[in-house]
């Protein structure tokens, strides 16, 4: 089975990342769309219209039968667009976590770390209307502004990332807040800094898994059911540093494995 993953940079490789842990049986391409990254700062036109330029791309060049959109901005901006527009492929795209927060906190204090877009996004705002009646829960939502470049730059660990982490952070911790959402693919990289500033007990909620669980599922609808070994080919619109491409699948044995070329989109 053929499936095009694709992300404004490295982010949407955690995602890739837990459907190779939990999926079987696909050739994954995936697209780093550097070139055109950050998506969180530009229009819902534009990231719209970006994210139909690379289904197409996917679509016509290498006859993907799901398209993943591992970025919460991207799949608050296109995801109907793109269900519409291919009506026949399996579509998922990626929203923030606030379910399982809802279940798993205690202090019903819930901290939600996000680009801007995805926070204003219709989507977001929807979802969290919806779950928050569930319970009486709390949300401490904080727009990262910034944290996506740290970490394609691979500053993961480097005073400015932390110092920014521990100044949204601290209003959390402020209010006993148990449980962060991830709402950006980008920052489950990050996960270890977060969990020295706020605690090993901290619950940090990320979707690479929920996704691969919903591939899974979709895909054993459809018929297809294929076990061999996954291959992953990463694609890149700009530049990209590879260094943190190892860092991301440093527990990878197949590592050496993984191809990574330029293209154009």
């Amino acid at each position: 089975m053929k499936i095009g993953v694709f992300d404004s940079g490295l982010g949407g490789l955690t995602v890739v990342k837990a459907i190779n842990k939990y999926f079987k049986g696909a050739d994954i391409l995936y697209i780093a769309d550097t070139i055109f990254a950050p998506y969180g700062n530009k229009t819902h036109e534009a990231i719209k219209n970006r994210c139909i330029l690379i289904s197409e791309f996917l679509i016509k060049n290498h006859n993907i039968e799901a398209l993943i959109v591992a970025c919460n901005t991207a799949t608050s901006a296109a995801i109907k667009e793109l269900r519409n527009l291919y009506p026949n492929l399996i579509v998922i795209g990626t929203e923030p976590g606030i379910k399982p927060a809802i279940e798993l906190t205690k202090t019903l204090n819930i901290g939600v770390l996000a680009t801007a877009a995805t926070l204003k996004g219709e989507k977001y705002q929807l979802l969290v209307n919806q779950l928050s009646k569930q319970k009486p829960i709390k949300l401490y939502e904080q727009a990262c502004i910034g944290l996506v470049e740290q970490i394609e730059k691979g500053e993961i660990n480097s005073f400015k990332t932390n110092e920014m982490l521990k100044k949204w952070l601290k209003p959390m911790i402020e209010n006993s807040v148990d449980t962060i959402v991830l709402g950006c693919t980008h920052y489950p990289i990050v996960s270890d800094n977060i969990k020295n500033i706020m605690g090993e007990n901290i619950n940090l909620i990320e979707t690479g898994q929920a996704i691969a669980n919903r591939l899974e599922y979709l895909c054993k609808i459809k018929g297809h059911c294929n076990f061999d070994p996954i291959k992953i080919s990463i694609l890149h619109t700009g530049n990209i540093n590879k260094n943190m491409i190892k860092k991301i699948f440093e527990n990878n044995k197949n590592i050496d494995e993984i191809k990574v070329r330029k293209c154009e989109i």
